[in-house]
């Protein structure tokens, strides 16, 4: 018995000692970031195209002040806030146009990245303008996309990332299921619908696989959205928008601050 109460102490004590390293671990990568400076990078999902406010020196970038990066860089205030995503960015934009003010006094980068590599905008096209077989024969060619060459093209972002910020914390934020299923909703087939959503997993696996593979954070954001997606009756994404196209299946604000910036928030 005695030997038992030992086990059951001792035990408790390592319990306590990891859950107190763990928060010690995640207050740092916090306090790291507030003092060495926070740098978003990315595309038009950390720009904050749907989510209004844009910024009107980030021109076609489209930087909105309801993203969550510069949500939480109000919320935060970090010695320095680089806010470089952009509306449209490819990897070979966030390589060319978006590293600029990284540096080893650099405390926090998050990023979300591979979308338009893998043609988005071209998929969503094919898929509100054509047939359920056209639109699937697009997305089974962004797939392979995904599996053969966005790999290779996240490791160098990843890569130069790295080697521009050595001491970083390097949040990875990936993309939402657009469609809730099973439910009545005008517009796309079912078929359709989850055809996206699927194809959404597919490039979050592939996204958090190679986040992993550098020791970057990857950041779910399905889980937030759950609930969210586009009819549900309490969407945060904006279906087609024949006003403004561009802002289609984009986060609304309470995406950006409900969906991403909680992910950001606990994996910061």
């Amino acid at each position: 018995m005695r030997r038992s109460r030992l086990v059951v102490f001792v035990s408790s004590l390592l319990l306590a000692a990891g859950t107190a390293l763990t928060g010690a671990a995640t207050a740092q990568a916090s306090s790291l970031a507030a003092t060495g400076g926070y740098a978003a990078l990315g595309d038009s999902y950390s720009s904050g195209v749907g989510a209004g406010s844009y910024i009107g020196s980030s021109g076609d970038c489209k930087r909105s002040t309801k993203a969550y990066p510069y949500l939480w860089a109000t919320a935060h205030s970090p010695s320095t806030f680089d806010f470089t995503a952009c509306s449209g960015a490819r990897t070979g934009d966030v390589l060319s146009g978006q590293l600029g003010p990284l540096s080893s006094a650099t405390g926090l980068v998050s990023i979300t990245v591979g979308g338009n590599d893998a043609g988005f905008a071209d998929v969503m096209t094919t898929c509100v303008t054509q047939s359920d077989s056209a639109c699937i024969s697009r997305i089974n060619t962004a797939r392979a996309y995904v599996d053969s060459t966005l790999p290779g093209k996240l490791d160098s972002v990843y890569s130069a990332i790295r080697s521009k910020a050595p001491n970083a914390h390097v949040v990875v934020l990936g993309y939402p299921r657009f469609y809730k299923l099973d439910t009545t909703c005008l517009g796309l087939s079912e078929a359709k619908r989850k055809a996206i959503n699927d194809a959404s997993d597919h490039l979050n696996t592939a996204i958090a696989k190679r986040a992993a593979n550098h020791g970057f954070t990857f950041g779910d954001v399905r889980p937030a959205f759950t609930g969210h997606e586009i009819c549900s009756g309490n969407s945060w994404l904006h279906s087609v928008n024949w006003l403004n196209i561009g802002e289609s299946y984009h986060p609304k604000a309470p995406g950006q601050s409900g969906g991403y910036l909680p992910v950001l928030n606990a994996n910061d």
